[in-house]
């Protein structure tokens, strides 16, 4: 029977009848593609196509929602060579690959990003007949190299505490596995504490110790490449609290206020008391002391005497040069000064010449009409004013004379009293 079957088809094969199939497959090679971001991917897809030269072929890529609940996303949809529309979305980023006539139709991205990491479904199907739709699915994976991770110490390093060492990347697809490495002080490997857990970048430490204390290591790592991270610890004595340090230090800032508050005091105190008497001077050849010698007396005097008469010994004793500018200017006085009879002769003068003037002038005129009563009278009267105007010069040059006199006595005898402020090798003015 099977021979005759055989027998049967080939003489149809070579009678010129055509066996069709209405049957389409499609095929995605792998389940998994896996590609580095920014990077461009090619994720193929092949089909059966059907044998009948009328046969229309349609071919949609699309992609999973972000969520469950939203619609497919299509990519690419291929209805013929001249009808092929690109969802807004990827436009610029996918392109659709394809031999229809040889099974083809590939799907490009390129600048792939973290969120291009989704199922993706290549369906093929006869727009004559849409019941007969096939399809093909397959993941892409965008890989993303972790970010350098961040370490941290939560807790207080010191003894008898619990502490973590946390590691984290920002960033990693997948995601990135964590692993600690403990070194000594001297940078030397070693094993994690007695009693520590290592998960998921999280070091647990319990009841630390000196011996805790060195240098930790967190590796961050994916099938990208991986990131490390350090941090120093140091294990410490327990300390004071911060308000005990806050007690301590306003207890000293008292203290430094009620010292300071008293010395103080006692400034203004001391400064309210009577002066202190000091000697008015130390005998030649004897050290001072705050004793006084016995047998001797000595004039004690108080501040206030003492600057007083300073000033008075500086008022009546002037310096050297002041005294000899006085001199100077008292001895251009007296040589400017006239004689009082010389300036006698010369009043003299004046009335002979204002008398002559007078007569000439007006004796032509007043000579008949004066009389020898006016001549006495007028006479009389400038002999009378005459003779008090030398009275009256007569007691200048007296009262002159003895201020000139005293003044003269009153200091050669202060300056012979005055001990002599020139060096003994100095010879003396001989105006003094």
């Amino acid at each position: 029977m099977a021979a005759m079957l055989g027998i049967f088809g080939i003489g149809l094969l070579f009678s010129g009848v055509q066996v069709t199939s209405s049957v389409l497959t499609v095929d995605i090679p792998q389940r998994v593609y896996k590609i580095a971001r920014d990077d461009t991917v090619t994720i193929p897809c092949k089909f059966t196509p059907q044998t009948s030269p009328t046969a229309q072929v349609r071919v949609t890529w699309k992609a999973a929602p972000d969520k469950p609940e939203d619609p497919v996303i299509s990519i690419v949809t291929y209805n013929g060579p001249t009808s092929i529309k690109v969802q807004s979305k990827y436009r610029g980023r996918a392109t659709f690959i394809h031999d229809i006539p040889n099974g083809k139709a590939d799907l490009q991205l390129q600048k792939v990003t973290s969120t291009d990491t989704r199922s993706y479904e290549c369906n093929v199907e006869d727009v004559n007949n849409e019941e007969d739709a096939v399809s093909d699915t397959a993941s892409l994976i965008v890989l993303v190299a972790p970010t350098p991770p961040v370490c941290k110490i939560e807790g207080v390093a010191e003894y008898f505490q619990d502490i973590k060492l946390t590691c984290h990347s920002a960033e990693g697809t997948p995601a990135p596995t964590y692993k600690w490495q403990s070194y000594t002080t001297a940078n030397v490997p070693r094993p994690n504490p007695n009693k520590a857990t290592d998960l998921n970048g999280v070091l647990s430490l319990f009841n630390v110790t000196m011996e805790t204390s060195g240098f930790y290591i967190c590796t961050s790592a994916n099938e990208i490449r991986s990131e490390t991270c350090n941090l120093t610890l140091a294990v410490m004595p327990p300390s004071m609290s911060m308000a005990s340090i806050g007690g301590i230090v306003g207890a000293a800032v008292g203290v430094v206020v009620l010292f300071g508050a008293i010395i103080l005091c006692c400034y203004c105190c001391r400064r309210k008391e009577k002066p202190e008497e000091y000697a008015m001077g130390t005998p030649e050849g004897e050290e001072f002391t705050d004793k006084e010698p016995e047998g001797k007396d000595y004039q004690r005097v108080t501040y206030e005497e003492e600057r007083s008469v300073k000033s008075a010994a500086d008022r009546r004793d002037p310096p050297d040069d002041r005294s000899e500018r006085s001199y100077d200017r008292r001895s251009d006085y007296t040589d400017r000064r006239d004689d009082p009879k010389e300036r006698r002769e010369r009043d003299d003068r004046y009335d002979d010449r204002y008398d002559d003037r007078r007569d000439d002038r007006y004796s032509d005129r007043y000579d008949d009409r004066r009389s020898d009563r006016y001549d006495d009278r007028y006479d009389d009267r400038r002999d009378d004013r005459r003779g008090r105007v030398d009275d009256r010069r007569g007691r200048v040059d007296d009262r002159r004379g003895r201020d000139d006199d005293n003044y003269e006595s009153d200091r050669y005898s202060e300056r012979s009293e005055r001990p002599p402020m020139l060096p003994p090798n100095k010879p003396r003015d001989p105006r003094i």
